[in-house]
């Protein structure tokens, strides 16, 4: 396990950068993601796809199929890979905090 620290914060992450812990989510894990993603500016459309995995995931316990995070974003999958260049697994469920996702590569 690993340790980042980013403006006075410290995250524990695990192989592939994501949170240990979804509890230790903060606006400034947001900025550290999004700087190491290439995002200049998060939009309100970067915020409804994190905050919508957060509900799901707090919910579900599981990140949301890609099918199911565009049906209730109202994204295209093309667009969501446009606002996360990395993809929704990786990107926006990095970002979002939650632990990679099964069969995310």
């Amino acid at each position: 396990m690993a340790t980042v620290d980013y403006q006075g914060k410290a995250f524990d992450i695990d192989e592939d950068g994501f949170l240990q812990r979804f509890e230790d989510w903060s606006p400034e894990w947001v900025e550290y993601v999004k700087e190491s993603e290439g995002i200049k500016d998060l939009t309100e459309e970067h915020q409804k796809v994190i905050d919508f995995l957060q509900d799901y995931y707090k919910k579900n316990g599981i990140a949301p199929m890609v099918r199911i995070l565009s049906k209730v974003t109202g994204f295209k999958l093309k667009h969501i890979y446009e606002l996360f260049p990395s993809g929704p697994g990786k990107g926006a469920c990095k970002m979002a905090g939650l632990p990679k996702p099964t069969g995310c590569v």
